[in-house]
């Protein structure tokens, strides 16, 4: 009796290593794929050119924009969006792993939850835009995206719980396909989801007036993990990226910017 209590329990360990390796594997080349298909992506987004020595003078910079119409938004990512056209925009923060493609897709919500850029179901996924996100027009448009453990998707979005980490990495690149957009951050902070005792910052879209605009900024700032020393005015464009947060069930951590001046295209799948 013994003899089989022990070999069964053998047979279990077994079979949990296996089932164990086998989860590692797959997560391991969900990973790579992610990776590859980002990669390629990425490489279809086109790059500006660079300056060039004038021929009559050779110490002298000339920028081909001078003397080129400049590249739209849309002309930058159409090769991309020719993949698949639920592209709505790309997003990047300078000296993180962010830089990424974003999604929507309003009449089937979270799709890229779980899948990715190519469609085929990945538990990377891809950032995409809340489904009732209207890009330009909504006064709020939250994207989200995963805390990978390998450092990918929106994981380094909580080294914002760093105010230094914040002082180097203020702005938000994020492009549509309508234009170019560079954003400044307003606040960060931490809260639950699916929780009565959190902050539904998701449910700010549009504002139903005034007073409900700062009503919304009021609340992001009392709860900012420190004073950015940036605030928002009425008819302001905000960014909301969020993605999960590990010191606590259902964490979150959310990142809110502010639309400022719009910026040109520049190399490297920016947004």
């Amino acid at each position: 009796m013994k003899r089989k209590i022990l070999i069964a329990g053998a047979a279990f360990f077994a079979a949990l290593f296996l089932f164990s390796g086998l989860m590692y594997y797959r997560q391991y080349a969900d990973g790579r794929q992610s990776e590859e298909v980002f990669d390629s992506v990425a490489g279809l987004a086109l790059e500006d050119s660079a300056p060039t020595l004038s021929p009559d003078n050779p110490d002298e910079l000339t920028c081909p924009e001078e003397t080129e119409p400049q590249m739209t938004a849309f002309e930058k990512y159409e090769e991309v969006y020719e993949q698949n056209t639920d592209l709505v925009g790309w997003i990047s923060i300078d000296g993180t792993n962010i830089n990424y493609p974003v999604m929507q897709t309003i009449n089937n919500p979270n799709f890229y939850l779980k899948h990715g850029f190519d469609k085929q179901y990945s538990d990377y996924g891809v950032p995409y835009v809340q489904e009732n996100c209207v890009l330009g027009i909504s006064d709020n448009v939250i994207i989200y995206g995963h805390h990978m453990n390998n450092g990918s998707m929106f994981a380094d979005l909580c080294k914002y719980e760093s105010e230094g980490f914040y002082r180097e990495h203020k702005t938000i690149r994020f492009d549509t396909l309508s234009g170019f957009g560079e954003y400044e951050i307003v606040a960060v902070f931490k809260t639950v989801a699916y929780s009565e005792a959190g902050f539904k910052y998701y449910h700010f879209v549009g504002a139903e007036d005034e007073a409900d605009f700062y009503a919304f900024l009021s609340e992001c700032k009392a709860r900012g993990l420190y004073d950015t020393g940036v605030s928002a005015r009425y008819g302001d464009k905000l960014i909301t990226l969020s993605t999960c947060e590990y010191s606590r069930t259902n964490g979150r951590m959310v990142v809110v910017a502010k639309k400022i001046e719009p910026s040109s295209p520049e190399v490297g799948g920016d947004a």
